[in-house]
C-alpha cells in the first residue's frame, strides 16, 4: 500500500515517541531502569481487575439461612465482591421473587440454595430479566440430575470460586448474545465495547491520565462502598505512578554524583538532564522536563558539534513538550530546528528523518495548515517505505495520517 492509499483511520494522533534514554556516566544503557516495564505485583491476594468485574448484571442470592455475619456467608460475599458490584441478598422466598419481579430491564443471576433451588427454580426460570442460576449446596450429586431439566440453571456448586468463575462467563456470553445479527446493537453492550477501547487508548505512561481514572473510579457508586474492588483501584494508582518517582530518584542520584566528578559541561550530564526531563515528561509535568530538557540542551551546545545527532534529539524532546502544552508555534520551531541538524548528520532515508517529518507534519495538522501537513507526511512515509520492511507499524501509522489529513482537506 503506498503513501497516497486508503488505510484505515488511526483512533489518534500522538507525535512521535521521545528520544530513547541516554546513558549516563555510572551506567549503560542495558542497565538503566526500563520506565515501560510492567511493575511488580503483589500475588499475595488475587483481586479480580475492573476489566474482568462484572459490570452490567445484578446478583441476587437466595438462601433461608444467609447470614453474612457467619464466617462461610461473609467469605463468600468477600468473594463475589471481586466479581460483580451489585448484590442482593434475601432469606426470604417471596421476598426474592417480588423483587425480581419489579425489575423487568435489568439483568439478574441468581445463586440459590440447594434446600430451595426445587421449589424456587420452577417459579422464576422463565422470567425474561433472569439469564442463569447457580445452584450452592453441600451435596452437589444431589441436584445435578435436576438441573439438567432447566437450561437457566448453569451448574451445581459447592464452592465460591467456581460460581465466581461461571458468572464472568456468563455475563461474557450474554455480552456476546446482545448483539443482534442486524445494523442494531444493544446500548449497554455498545457502551461497554466503547469503554473498552478508551481504556485501550490511554497512555497510562502519563500519570494525569492514571490520576483522573483513579480520583473518577473511587467516587463511581459502583464502587465506593465495595472495599475489594476500592483496594484495587488504590493498588492500580499506586503502581502505575511509583515507578517514575524511583526512576526520578535513581536519575537525580546520579547527577549528584556526576556533577561532583565531571566538569560542568561534561556530555554525561547532559544525558543525566534529558533522562530526568523523560520521567517529569512521562508524568506529566511539562515545566519541569521542559527546564531538565533545556539545561541538557545548553550543554550539549558547548560540549558537543553544532550538527551532532544528540542536539537534534533534544530539540526533539523539547518540540514534544511545546506540542503537549499546546504551544504549536514553539514546537514547530523546534522540531524544525531537529530536522536541521538531522539532514546534515544523517543518511537522506534515516528512520529517524521520517519520525521528525511526521512530528512537524502533526504540527501543521492541529495548526489547520492541512496542505504543509500533507507534504510532511508523505514525505514520511517516502522515508519509511525505503527503510523500513513493508508490513512495518510507522508504514500504516503514516498512511493513517496522510488519510486522516486528506479527509479535512
Amino acid at each position: 500500500m503506498g503513501c497516497g492509499a486508503s488505510s484505515p483511520m488511526p483512533i489518534g494522533n500522538l507525535p512521535n515517541e521521545r528520544s530513547s534514554l541516554l546513558p549516563t556516566s555510572s551506567t549503560t544503557l542495558n542497565q538503566q531502569l526500563d520506565l515501560n516495564q510492567n511493575p511488580k505485583r503483589d500475588r499475595s491476594r488475587i483481586v479480580v481487575p475492573l476489566d474482568e468485574l462484572v459490570q452490567n448484571f445484578l446478583l441476587v442470592w437466595l438462601d433461608e439461612k444467609f447470614d453474612e455475619s457467619v464466617d462461610d456467608y461473609g467469605h463468600s460475599i468477600k468473594q463475589l465482591r471481586r466479581t460483580v458490584n451489585k448484590i442482593e441478598t434475601f432469606c426470604e422466598t417471596d421476598e426474592c421473587i417480588e423483587y425480581i419481579l419489579q425489575l423487568q430491564n435489568q439483568k439478574i443471576l441468581l445463586i440459590i440454595s440447594g434446600a430451595l433451588c426445587e421449589t424456587v427454580v420452577p417459579r422464576v426460570h422463565n422470567m425474561t430479566q433472569l439469564y442463569s442460576i447457580y445452584v450452592f449446596c453441600q451435596k452437589k450429586e444431589k441436584y445435578e440430575e435436576w438441573a439438567k431439566d432447566w437450561p437457566k440453571v448453569k451448574g451445581v456448586f459447592t464452592e465460591i470460586i467456581p460460581i465466581c468463575d461461571a458468572v464472568r462467563q456468563s455475563a461474557r456470553q450474554c455480552d456476546e448474545d446482545s448483539v443482534p445479527i442486524g445494523s442494531e446493537i444493544e446500548p449497554s453492550f455498545m457502551y461497554t465495547q466503547l469503554f473498552k477501547e478508551i481504556i485501550l487508548t490511554i497512555d497510562f505512561h502519563k500519570t494525569k491520565e492514571v490520576k483522573d481514572l483513579v480520583e473518577y473510579a473511587r467516587k463511581h457508586p459502583d464502587y465506593v462502598e465495595n472495599n475489594e474492588q476500592l483496594e484495587f483501584i488504590n493498588k492500580f494508582g499506586e503502581e502505575n505512578m511509583g515507578e517514575y518517582s524511583k526512576a526520578l530518584s535513581y536519575y537525580e542520584k546520579d547527577l549528584e554524583i556526576s556533577l561532583k566528578a565531571l566538569p560542568p559541561n561534561h556530555p554525561n550530564l547532559a544525558a543525566s538532564y534529558n533522562n530526568i526531563g523523560m520521567v517529569y515528561d512521562n508524568m506529566g509535568e511539562y515545566s519541569k522536563a521542559l527546564s531538565s530538557y533545556e539545561r541538557s540542551l545548553e550543554i550539549q551546545k558547548i560540549a558537543l558539534p553544532p550538527n551532532h545527532p544528540d542536539l537534534a534529539s533534544s530539540y526533539n524532546n523539547i518540540g514534544m513538550v511545546y506540542y503537549n502544552t499546546g504551544e504549536y508555534s514553539k514546537a514547530l520551531s523546534s522540531y524544525e530546528r531537529s530536522l536541521e541538524i538531522k539532514k546534515i548528520a544523517l543518511p537522506p532515508n534515516h528512520p529517524s528523518l521520517a519520525d521528525t517529518y511526521e512530528n512537524i507534519g502533526l504540527v501543521h495538522e492541529d495548526m489547520g495548515d492541512y496542505t504543509k501537513s500533507l507534504s510532511f507526511l508523505q514525505r514520511a512515509c517516502n522515508i519509511r517505505e525505503k527503510s523500513l520492511p513493508p508490513q512495518h507499524p510507522k508504514i500504516t501509522k503514516s498512511q493513517n495520517n496522510i488519510d486522516n489529513v486528506k479527509k479535512k482537506m
